[in-house]
């Protein structure tokens, strides 16, 4: 058998640190990454607008075609779908690599019972503190008005806000936590590198809520990544976040303006 030569096999190596380096941040572009300088910018737009940012909101989920349902509808399902392209990608990469796809990440059905287990004890002990630290963010005038639906009041709307919470759930915890930390890993990044990779990135595209967005998002990042290295699989988190962002969205289009502890725009 023949044995390259010891400069031949390290610029290999180099070679292919250097396809998963670009091929990282191509997916981040195409998804997150995008979202994160987004946020950036929009952030920037509420701090030099007249007014506090708990004067301002921030809405989650809006209507594409207003008076139009029907057309409203077409859309909100096109963003949600489109949404989840880049976890394709991801899936289709991971397969190219030789790994069986996602569930070289812990994202398939093969434990149900136990993703739905763990992951709904997570989004218990995440959700009240969550709800808690905004509430503070947005007193002190560090937060926007988070307006988590605007929806108009038709048949489609509490399935669009399921299917627009697992859509969230799904793209952020494959791409921003499982397939992230794999890459950085294979790329060497020590594990408390990759944990501040993975919820600076978190908080980033949630900074067009506010500083308070930034912070409550980037420790929830933290927390997720502990939770992950431990468990091994993305599924329980999946369930959290999806479960984390159907209470927001669905109680906020119960209780809004019905409750005064509840801000409103």
């Amino acid at each position: 058998m023949r044995v390259e030569p010891e400069p031949v096999v390290r610029e290999l190596r180099e070679d292919r640190r250097g396809v998963l380096r670009t091929e990282t941040l191509l997916v981040l572009a195409l998804s997150l990454g995008a979202s994160a300088l987004s946020s950036l910018i929009s952030f920037i737009g509420s701090l030099t607008r007249p007014g506090g940012l708990k004067d301002q909101a921030a809405t989650l989920n809006g209507s594409y075609a207003p008076g139009r349902p029907w057309l409203d509808l077409a859309w909100q399902l096109f963003g949600i779908t489109t949404a989840l392209v880049p976890v394709l990608l991801v899936a289709h990469l991971l397969t190219r690599e030789g790994a069986p796809g996602l569930r070289v990440l812990g994202f398939d059905r093969t434990r149900p019972g136990w993703d739905l287990g763990r992951g709904t004890l997570v989004a218990a002990a995440i959700g009240s503190a969550g709800l808690a630290f905004y509430l503070g963010a947005r007193a002190a005038g560090f937060n926007l008005t988070v307006v988590p639906e605007a929806l108009p009041d038709v048949w489609w709307k509490f399935p669009v806000l399921i299917l627009s919470a697992v859509q969230n759930a799904v793209v952020e915890e494959v791409i921003v936590l499982a397939y992230l930390l794999r890459r950085l890993d294979q790329l060497g990044w020590s594990p408390m590198a990759a944990l501040l990779a993975s919820s600076v990135l978190r908080g980033s595209y949630h900074l067009y809520q506010g500083i308070g967005g930034f912070i409550g998002n980037m420790v929830m990042g933290a927390v997720f990544v502990l939770l992950y290295r431990r468990w091994g699989r993305v599924g329980p988190l999946v369930v959290a976040h999806a479960l984390l962002d159907i209470v927001a969205f669905a109680g906020y289009a119960l209780l809004a303006g019905k409750v005064g502890w509840l801000p409103t725009a």
